[in-house]
């Protein structure tokens, strides 16, 4: 717990120690103390043994006993063999939950003067964006939440594959099939349109191949010989001469793409502060390459490619540019990550890619180090494992993928059916159903996918993760309306304010101090760039939440301070798993 009483009890605790033992600390480590045991704050005492010179148990019953007469908050102690167990007066939580006064701030800390740029997303123009896609930007966009929300100048950036023979094979099998079909023509949209046209290659290209393979060629030959992979590489080397033909062909297809891309990036509740195309940035990097070849960073071979000597790091010898002087993937992506600095300034960067490109991220990491700039020590790799879906895996070449726009129209069908076979949306109007539906669907999707750690391969099963009970989005969306519903009702009552509350249910306790935790929390999530952490903690105040409900009588309660006091805890509940739920890009309803 990092509330202002751990730090005012660490400076009471230090001089005690001084006090009795002679002894000098610099920081003092509270925790939580353990659901079985009497307390709020726990003291391991075995560290001052050695000073104290006596048994644990004796060590912590002299700090209790001082710490109770210097620090006017602790009203009890016990002892548990070395641990010393705290209670704190009821009249300090009921202090702090009432100065948290800012609700829709609450959580948020200072300015820490960093800029972090976060890159999330990173589609093909040959297709539409899937269920991979999904929890890319759900983890890039939550985690630039968390970093905004910590203290962080944040900058979301997407780089977008726009270049390269994948686009060209939908280029050419719109050319060949198309007859001229638009996004308006056909009625689908501009990415699903394009991708369409991917699959079709790939039926014509597997088609050829066959015949030539019939007609007595090896399957690399009649690879290599199909007239519909000739003609896309045909028109790649026509795209990087300018032809103006395919360049305009390009530029109308990847505007189609564009169009799709952003109307599904809006549903998903994504946005970006920068774009950084392919086409605009293979070229980067080639000259930072030279000069560290200068340098003697990098080192050349006999047949005239440079390469950096990454032995040390235990990462093998890394190309950077071809005998013929061309670029790979390495060297772009030293050249963006130098751009994105002068384009922004930052500290540090974020990168979300699947964990299949661990290795690639930890060779970028080690040549920009060697290079010489400062702020790659704060480059980090979000490594996210695969989405499987009980109907197995996916692949995009022959249509099989699981398209994401898709999959969210599933989910808010199936978050219709559900919450009509409930009642959870009666009396609701048919343009709120339709609002509290998509809130429903989407929000299920993004807690289902959040609530497991990034690095973990996971499986995503769309009926269990709209379920109105357990660690779901629903069953947190669903408190935070019954909440809203409550607080309501409290408005239309008059009820007489009779003073403090003096004496806190355990309920109430817990749940306040979770609330206090909710700063502490956000900085963790932070610093180990893990939405899962926020997901859980507003799952478990949620849980903690409902005990209160069924255990007190909130509104009815004799005590008209206590029903104030309930009313109070119960819209500062409210407020964190709100402002909880939005870092993690999820919207709560207001009633269901």
């Amino acid at each position: 717990m990092q509330h202002t009483i751990s730090k005012t009890l660490s400076e009471t605790c230090a001089g005690i120690l001084k006090d009795l033992y002679q002894l000098e600390v610099e920081s003092i480590d509270w925790q939580a103390t353990r659901k079985e045991f009497a307390g709020d704050l726990t003291l391991v005492v075995f560290p001052y043994l050695k000073a104290s010179r006596k048994k644990p148990e004796d060590t912590a019953q002299e700090i209790g006993t001082l710490l109770q007469e210097r620090h006017a908050e602790v009203e009890a102690f016990n002892v548990v063999k070395g641990f010393l167990n705290i209670s704190i007066s009821d009249s300090y939580w009921q202090a702090v939950l009432h100065g948290i006064q800012d609700l829709e701030n609450y959580g948020k800390g200072e300015s820490v003067g960093r800029t972090t740029l976060v890159e999330y997303s990173s589609p093909n123009t040959n297709k539409p964006l899937h269920l991979g896609h999904i929890r890319n930007n759900l983890l890039g966009y939550s985690v630039a939440e968390i970093l905004s929300a910590a203290g962080h100048t944040v900058k979301k950036v997407q780089i977008i594959n726009d270049r390269g023979i994948h686009i060209c094979k939908s280029m050419v099998a719109w050319k060949n099939f198309a007859e001229g079909e638009t996004p308006e023509s056909s009625g689908l949209k501009g990415d699903h349109l394009v991708g369409k046209y991917y699959v079709a290659f790939d039926k014509a290209y597997k088609e050829q191949i066959a015949q030539l393979m019939a007609d007595g060629k090896t399957e690399d030959e009649a690879k290599e010989l199909a007239p519909i992979f000739q003609e896309a590489r045909e028109m790649l080397l026509k795209w990087e001469q300018g032809d103006a033909a395919v360049v305009a062909l390009w530029q109308k297809m990847n505007a189609w793409v564009y169009a799709g891309f952003d109307a599904s990036y809006r549903r998903l509740g994504v946005n970006f502060d920068k774009n950084y195309y392919e086409s605009e940035t293979y070229l980067l990097g080639k000259k930072i390459v030279e000069q560290g070849l200068n340098k003697g960073v990098f080192f050349k071979k006999e047949d005239g490619s440079v390469w950096c000597d990454l032995e040390a790091e235990k990462l093998g010898e890394k190309l950077l540019l071809r005998r013929d002087g061309t670029s790979v993937y390495m060297t772009q992506d030293i050249g963006t990550a130098i751009q994105r600095y002068e384009d922004f300034g930052i500290n540090g960067m974020i990168y979300t890619v699947g964990n299949e490109q661990d290795y690639h991220f930890q060779v970028l990491f080690a040549v920009l180090k060697k290079l010489g700039y400062a702020w790659a020590e704060n480059l980090y790799h979000l490594s996210y494992g695969m989405v499987d879906l009980p109907s197995g895996k996916m692949k995009s070449r022959e249509g099989t993928v699981v398209d994401a726009d898709d999959l969210m129209e599933q989910m808010i069908s199936t978050a219709q059916k559900i919450s009509e076979d409930l009642g959870k949306t009666d009396g609701l109007s048919e343009t709120e159903k339709k609002v509290t539906h998509e809130m429903i669907g989407l929000g299920a999707l993004k807690y289902f996918i959040l609530k497991v750690d990034p690095r973990k391969r996971m499986l995503f099963n769309p009926e269990e993760s709209i379920d109105f009970q357990g660690n779901t989005g629903p069953f947190i969306q669903y408190t935070h309306a019954r909440i809203k519903s409550l607080l309501r009702k409290a408005s239309l009552m008059s009820i007489p304010n009779t003073g403090v509350y003096q004496s806190l249910a355990g309920i109430e306790r817990e749940l306040i101090k979770q609330i206090l935790n909710f700063p502490s929390i956000i900085q963790q999530a932070a610093a180990d760039h893990a939405p899962s952490l926020i997901a859980n903690y507003v799952y478990d105040l949620v849980k903690t939440y409902n005990g209160f409900y069924q255990q007190l009588a909130i509104l009815n309660d004799e005590n008209p301070a206590a029903v104030h006091f309930r009313i109070d805890l119960s819209r500062k509940t409210a407020a964190v798993v709100s402002n909880g739920m939005r870092l993690l890009g999820i919207t709560v309803p207001e009633q269901m």
